[in-house]
Order: structure tokens, then C-alpha cells, then sequence
């Protein structure tokens, strides 16, 4: 193979090593995936599959590339690498900066069409989850971004979603399934200090701010309030 010529030429490893390690990088992304509703898998445990019993530096970097077109190839997803976004109102110090560009993680996205995938892949259990996603994001992007923990559960009150519930039919623990969208990285908290005191806030983190993700967000809630989403605003009351 050319990839592995051009690739690992300096590295002492052979190919059947170096094809091993791929696979085991591809079983472990698709196996946490599941495992863990899709949940981003931090870059240190792939990295860590790799380097357990090698040290070549730049291994696990080549690994991980060629895993990406395993994954892509033969089970047609995208492994899409995620930069851990920073709170927008946080001022952090240069130790803590230097830790937040270090974590780096990696998701699965479909490479299917999304007809096709709704069709015959999507898990229609799955489709409650899905929705309520949905309208979390829309809320925190008509807001702006960012908005107050108060403010988000006020809106999904209209919905029918009550902060306090634990067993809802489908969702179960309402705060629960919030805290997994924090998990999966579709929003991330921030807490500030003000007055009256500390302040929880919801913002966009970077699964929901990828373009594909909000210009979906957009075109859907263009639709359903006719008219351009600049124009749109959350009503307070």
C-alpha cells in the first residue's frame, strides 16, 4: 500500500502490526460509540490503544488517519475530530488555556444520505432523543448561543418538560438527558458570578455549532415560523 510506504517508511513497525492497530482503533470507536450513546471518544484513549506497546511518537497521528479510512471505506462513517470549544465568558489562565487545546476527542458521523439513513438505519427508539436535541439546540441558538439555565427550562416548560421530572414516558429524567446532550457535546456550561449570585448558563458546544448541524437547525425553524431565523427572537414572557 502507497499510505503505508509514504506514512510509516520511518517507523519500525510492520505492516501486519500497523494493520492490527487500525483495526483495533475502528473496534474501539465503534464499540464506545454505541456503548456510550454517542459520546465523543478523547483522542488519549485511542492514543493509548497505540502506544500501550509501542512509543514512536507520531504513531498514534498515523493510526488514527488510517482508522478514519477504515471507518469510512468499509462502514461509511466519518471520523470527525472535535476541538474542545472554551466557555465564551471564561477567563482562564495560561495553564488552563494549554490544557483546553489539548483535548481533542473524535464521533462517528453517517456518510449516508439523510433519506437514505432515516430510512433504513436510524433507530426509531432512538427518535425521542433525537427531537428533544433538537429542540435544545433551537432554543440556546435563538437565544443567541447562550442562555440562562432559568431561561432554557422556562421554554421547555412550553413543550411540556419539566425540570423536575424524572420519569417522563420516553426521555426519562429530564435533567438527566440534558446532562447527556453536555456529554455528547452538543452544549456545554458555564457558570458565572454575578449580584444575586451564580448564574448557570447552557451555550452551544462544537457538535452544534458544526455548520451542517445549525444550518439544518435554521432551515427547520425557518419553516416553521416562515420567515428568516435573523428575524427570530425568543419571547421572554
Amino acid at each position: 500500500m502507497a499510505s503505508y510506504n509514504e506514512d510509516f517508511s520511518k517507523i519500525d513497525i510492520s505492516k501486519e502490526e500497523k494493520d492490527k492497530l487500525v483495526a483495533e482503533v475502528v473496534r474501539y470507536m465503534l464499540f464506545k460509540t454505541h456503548q456510550s450513546a454517542g459520546c465523543p471518544v478523547k483522542r488519549e484513549e485511542l492514543a493509548q490503544l497505540v502506544t500501550k506497546n509501542y512509543r514512536q511518537w507520531n504513531l498514534p497521528s498515523l493510526v488514527i488517519k488510517e482508522a478514519g479510512e477504515k471507518l469510512s471505506s468499509i462502514f461509511g462513517y466519518e471520523l470527525k475530530e472535535l476541538q474542545r470549544s472554551r466557555p465564551s465568558s471564561t477567563s482562564q489562565n495560561r495553564s488552563s488555556q494549554q490544557n483546553f487545546v489539548e483535548a481533542k476527542s473524535y464521533i462517528i458521523v453517517s456518510q449516508l444520505p439523510t433519506d437514505v439513513y432515516k430510512k433504513h438505519i436510524e433507530d426509531a427508539n432512538s427518535s425521542h432523543m433525537t427531537g428533544f436535541t433538537f429542540a435544545v439546540i433551537s432554543i440556546v441558538l435563538l437565544a443567541g448561543g447562550k442562555v440562562p439555565e432559568e431561561n432554557l427550562w422556562h421554554h421547555l416548560k412550553r413543550l411540556g418538560l419539566h425540570e423536575s421530572e424524572e420519569r417522563h414516558p420516553v426521555l426519562g429524567n429530564l435533567k438527566q438527558a440534558l446532562e447527556t446532550l453536555v456529554q455528547q457535546r452538543y452544549l456545554q456550561k458555564d457558570k458565572l458570578s454575578g449580584p444575586e449570585g451564580n448564574t448557570l448558563f447552557y451555550e452551544l458546544a462544537e457538535r452544534s455549532l458544526d455548520q451542517s448541524v445549525t444550518e439544518r437547525v435554521k432551515e427547520y425553524i425557518s419553516k416553521m415560523v416562515s420567515k428568516d431565523i435573523t428575524s427570530v427572537e425568543l419571547a421572554d414572557d
